[in-house]
């Protein structure tokens, strides 16, 4: 279990929501305490006196501190210090000399006040050419490296080395938030967690947003009594970027259940989202000074870019083999070859193309079938539910039974599947099956052991960290973006193939078919641009009603929400102006259609737009339906820059687009002056409803200076 999280009780996948509910609800960055070993300091901004602090001040540096100029206090101009680093979040100080022993110090910037945190100065420091030269030997061990793991087992020695503490571990996040221990570097005499699995309910939501946030934390005795924040109307003073923050009880008694005295955590960030971490545990008590502190957070650092490095490579390779296996199959198709004919011969190409145990395709009443498959009435059956969800998008799962109850009883031949719909003049449904893999997971601890049914009450955490093995059934191996983007190249392939061949039996009676589908499509066309039209006309109507309104009524507050309807009804219109100005209706390029948007947004602005906005966007394929709501998002987002960052003018906006695994960030961030309203107006009321429509979260950062917003949400309907 990694150091300095929180823990629920001990559940796996199918542990209790109230349990874990409970404790996500844990404010654990307002604990009103710090760990005794060090002292707080908290000044008011911009005058810089002590309003509140904690820990043995009175006997470390004065007794009458409290009220003092904390530049007196720390005998140091604080002031100079801040003003050196104007943007900096955290900010290091002089050493501080108290009445017994020197303090190392360091300050953070925090609304209307400024933190400082004190702790006791090592007896010596090793040089910095010491220093850099163990970190770039580390680095060099990191790149030289084989592959993952490898790499994991080489950082895992490199922090112990560095740290000293008994046992280090590298833990990583599993897609659903579970962990596992990768690697570790332990002394002999203490046991093994490697291999081992944590469910998700050890690291609560909050606490991993924390990891990101604050990079290295350490626990020096989980026995310490916390000091409290004085005086007590400060205690509700946020923590978050202090690293003295207490930690919650249940945490240092789960500690106490490991036998675990002293701990560390070092976070691996990996673009911005916690991969995992470096978790460092020790039998008796261990301090970590800050000048190591922040060897780790570079090593780290250091380590994150490796990962990815490794990662990237690994997809590279898979991506190289599967186009060959895909060219393999396509050298197949050829203009004198049916499709019954080649499914009838190509059936085995298809399954190792995606490393399946067997495939199916289905047109009709024909079903074709290559390899280890189940009985061809479970294969319609299956062909059945994936029809029309396959339709657009490809559909894929690893665990069908999930899904498809019946499909427990051949979960042994098709736990995973993989399908394309291939429209043709009957649609031909393209179908990859994967056998159960059964997965012998080991865990830390029983993960499905009881907890209160009662959200109130007292959490504690679990006791008991002997191995726990399950088998996981019903899952076959994942499929890969890779191998879905592959699938749904293939359909494209063998579409054109069909096309073709079709081309060498065209004839008059064809001929008159095709005239007769142009004449339907046109009449199509014509019924949508009319209906658009009449939409477009009556938009403009109820704007230009607004504008009348707005001028006639008399009342500024009044004419203010007036032209902020009208603003927001303009947007809408934009957005379904773009929508049907694409030629595809079903599933349409986000990354496109954002372009597009903000080019039309532009054109609607002053010319002093027209280089302010900045687009970095990757290709998202999604559906017209929730590519509606994103376009509304984004151009409410644009709106709240130019009406609260910039006061109505213009400035630089950065929009970028990217895609992880099945869901997309939305990113917009301004320049100017960040969050001014109150978020409780009909344009957050409505930007919150959009989110929610999505599935998705919604979240405001400081851009330093400005503002950053980050939409996540899955590509798909869930």
């Amino acid at each position: 279990m990694p150091s300095s999280a929180i823990v629920a009780p001990g559940h796996g996948p199918s542990s209790s929501s109230s349990g874990i509910a409970a404790c996500d609800r844990e404010p654990i960055h307002i604990p009103g305490s710090i760990q005794p070993h060090g002292l707080l300091l908290v000044a008011s901004l911009p005058d810089l006196t002590i309003v509140a602090g904690a820990g043995d001040i009175e006997t470390s540096l004065a007794r009458d501190w409290l009220g003092r100029p904390l530049g007196e206090l720390l005998r140091q101009a604080v002031t100079d210090k801040l003003d050196a680093r104007p943007t900096g979040s955290t900010v290091a100080l002089n050493d501080v000399q108290g009445i017994a022993q020197t303090f190392v110090a360091i300050a953070h910037r925090s609304p209307g006040k400024l933190i400082v945190e004190l702790e006791p100065a090592p007896a010596s420091m090793p040089s910095s050419i010491d220093v850099l030269s163990a970190m770039e030997e580390a680095a060099a061990t990191f790149e030289q490296a084989f592959g993952l793991r490898e790499l994991c087992e080489r950082a895992a020695r490199a922090f112990r080395n560095l740290t000293g503490f008994d046992r280090v571990m590298v833990y990583r996040f599993l897609d659903d938030d579970a962990g596992v221990v990768v690697a570790e570097d332990r002394d002999p005499a203490a046991n093994s967690f490697l291999n081992q699995h944590f469910p998700a309910s050890d690291i609560p939501s909050q606490a991993r947003a924390l990891y990101v946030r604050n990079r290295v934390r350490i626990i020096p005795d989980a026995g310490y009594e916390p000091a409290p924040i004085r005086p007590q109307a400060a205690a509700s003073l946020d923590l978050s970027d202090v690293g003295l923050r207490s930690v919650s009880p249940i945490h240092l008694q789960y500690l106490k259940n490991m036998g675990v005295t002293a701990s560390a955590s070092i976070s691996i960030v990996r673009d911005g989202r916690l991969w995992g971490l470096i978790a460092c545990h020790h039998p008796t008590t261990r301090f970590l000074p800050l000048h190591v502190r922040m060897a780790c957070r570079a090593l780290a650092g250091s380590l994150s870019r490796q990962i990815r490095a490794k990662e990237d490579a690994e997809l590279y390779r898979d991506r190289i083999r599967l186009r060959s296996a895909e060219d393999a199959v396509v050298l197949r198709l050829g203009s004198d070859i049916s499709l019954a004919g080649f499914f009838a011969t190509a059936g085995d190409d298809m399954c190792r193309m995606l490393g399946a145990d067997s495939f199916a395709a289905v047109r009709g009443g024909e079903l074709y079938v290559a390899g280890r498959s189940p009985r061809h009435a479970d294969v319609l059956a299956v062909a059945a539910y994936v029809g029309e969800r396959a339709r657009t998008l490809p559909f894929s799962t690893d665990r069908l039974s999930e899904q498809l109850p019946d499909a427990v009883a051949y979960q042994d031949l098709a736990s995973g599947v993989l399908a394309v719909t291939m429209s043709t003049d009957e649609p031909t449904i393209l179908i990859w099956f994967r056998a159960e893999q059964i997965e012998v997971v080991n865990w830390a601890g029983n993960p499905h052991k009881d907890v209160p049914a009662d959200p109130a009450a007292t959490l504690s955490p679990r006791a008991s960290f002997e191995s726990w093995s399950e088998a996981v059934r019903g899952r076959s191996a994942p499929w890969t973006l890779f191998e879905i983007e592959a699938a749904s190249r293939l359909r494209r392939t063998m579409f054109e193939a069909r096309q073709n061949r079709r081309l060498f039996e065209v004839n008059r009676e064809l001929t008159a078919t095709i005239a007769d589908n142009e004449s339907l499509l046109l009449q199509k066309d014509y019924l949508i641009k009319e209906v658009h039209h009449r939409v477009q006309n009556s938009l403009q109507l109820v704007s230009a009603f607004l504008g009348l309104q707005g001028k006639a009524v008399g009342d500024e507050v009044l004419t203010a929400h007036l032209a902020e309807a009208q603003r927001r009804l303009s947007a809408v219109a934009m957005v379904h102006r773009r929508l049907h100005s694409d030629e595809h209706l079903q599933a349409i390029d986000l990354a496109r259609y954002i372009g597009d948007l903000c080019a039309e947004i532009k054109s609607s602005m002053d010319r002093s737009w027209g280089d302010a906005i900045q687009l970095d966007l990757a290709p998202v394929l999604i559906s017209t339906e929730r590519a509606v709501n994103v376009g509304l998002i984004l151009t409410e987002l644009v709106i709240n820059a130019n009406k609260y960052a910039y006061a109505g003018g213009s400035g630089p906006i950065t929009i970028e687009l990217e895609q992880h695994r099945n869901r997309f960030r939305l990113v917009v961030s301004d320049r100017g002056a960040g969050k001014t309203g109150t978020g409780a107006g009909f344009g957050s009321r409505m930007l919150s409803s959009m989110v929610k429509r999505l599935a998705g979260t919604i979240e405001e950062t400081d851009n330093d200076p400005g503002l950053r917003v980050t939409v996540t949400a899955p590509i798909a309907d869930e």
